[in-house]
């Protein structure tokens, strides 16, 4: 359904140029849950908000992103406003999205009325069944953001990314400063949905319990994709490893070093130097392997005689 092939999103800026993403290539499938991961700072949301062209001015974007067929790096704006919320709809991790001054209701029946050019009761009638499906019940479509919890606001901004009955969904961070009952909930609600979902994540428990497939990326590049279940069980790559025991569940073992410029990135593997596998060959650039039908960047995989 989307297929993203070699794209590059850099930022020039007076320190220098931002390579934000880096060559990055996916398919996510029509039906599936494919969600990104990684420390913040990886490229994770730059990567979704150059799918509907929602970048800075200066910004530079190079690659393809293939929407049903149509690159949509080349479409002009007008045709990007009709794709976007009513072909792919974007759910932020910021609730402060949310307009204080307007109902949470008419906030989410605005897609609705933008996009099928429908009167505003048969769109709130609309949410008000959406709010019921979600566990708000349907007189809160009347109440304003500041009479809502953190929890039942992230709530609020699904209903709105799902008004306009999209095709294709991008959340990006959608347990981002919920304690663990609330990040529960958003993943009950999650599973409920039956849509093709790009997910921005760096809560791994939310990522387990919620995907049909991983990707991993670290410093603008994807460095693995794999099916849930199997990333889960074994990672492949090293920094992969490192996310997973990080996690208080399996030793809480962080990951030594920080990640480096996005302006003056490390040659060859960017992991290397926080790598304890780390070998001379890894100041070349790994290639793609494949490993049992999953894909991964890294020496230990394309060498002969590694260990």
């Amino acid at each position: 359904m989307l297929k993203v092939e070699e794209l590059r999103v850099h930022f020039r800026t007076e320190f220098g140029v931002v390579r934000a993403v880096d060559g990055v290539s996916f398919e996510v499938e029509r039906g599936e849950k494919f969600t990104l991961i990684g420390e913040s700072g990886s490229g994770k949301s730059v990567l979704a908000q150059s799918i509907l062209r929602l970048l800075p001015k200066n910004a530079y974007v190079s690659g393809r992103i293939i929407f049903e067929g149509r690159n949509l790096l080349e479409l002009g704006e007008e045709e990007m406003r009709r794709i976007r919320g009513r072909k792919i709809a974007w759910i932020p991790q910021s609730q402060s999205s949310l307009n204080p001054v307007l109902t949470v209701g008419l906030q989410c029946a605005e897609p609705v009325m933008e996009h099928f050019k429908t009167d505003k009761k048969s769109a709130l009638l609309k949410v008000a069944r959406m709010f019921e499906f979600f566990g708000m019940g349907r007189g809160r479509i009347s109440d304003y953001p500041h009479q809502f919890s953190g929890g039942m606001r992230q709530r609020v901004l699904v209903a709105m990314g799902i008004s306009a009955d999209p095709e294709f969904l991008i959340a990006d961070e959608p347990t981002k400063g919920l304690d663990a009952s609330k990040r529960k909930n958003i993943a009950e609600l999650f599973e409920k949905i039956d849509k093709t979902m790009l997910i921005i994540t760096h809560d791994l428990e939310f990522a387990e319990r919620v995907s049909d497939r991983i990707a991993v990326m670290y410093c603008g590049e994807v460095v693995e994709i794999s099916p849930a279940k199997e990333f889960f069980r074994e990672p492949l790559h090293p920094y992969s490893k490192g996310l997973l025991e990080s996690l208080p569940s399996r030793g809480l073992k962080p990951i030594i070093g920080f990640q480096p410029s996005m302006i003056n990135p490390p040659s060859g593997c960017r992991f290397r130097e926080r790598c304890e596998f780390a070998k001379k060959i890894c100041e070349r650039a790994p290639p793609e392997s494949i490993v049992d039908g999953r894909i991964v960047r890294c020496w230990m995989y394309a060498e002969r005689g590694w260990a």
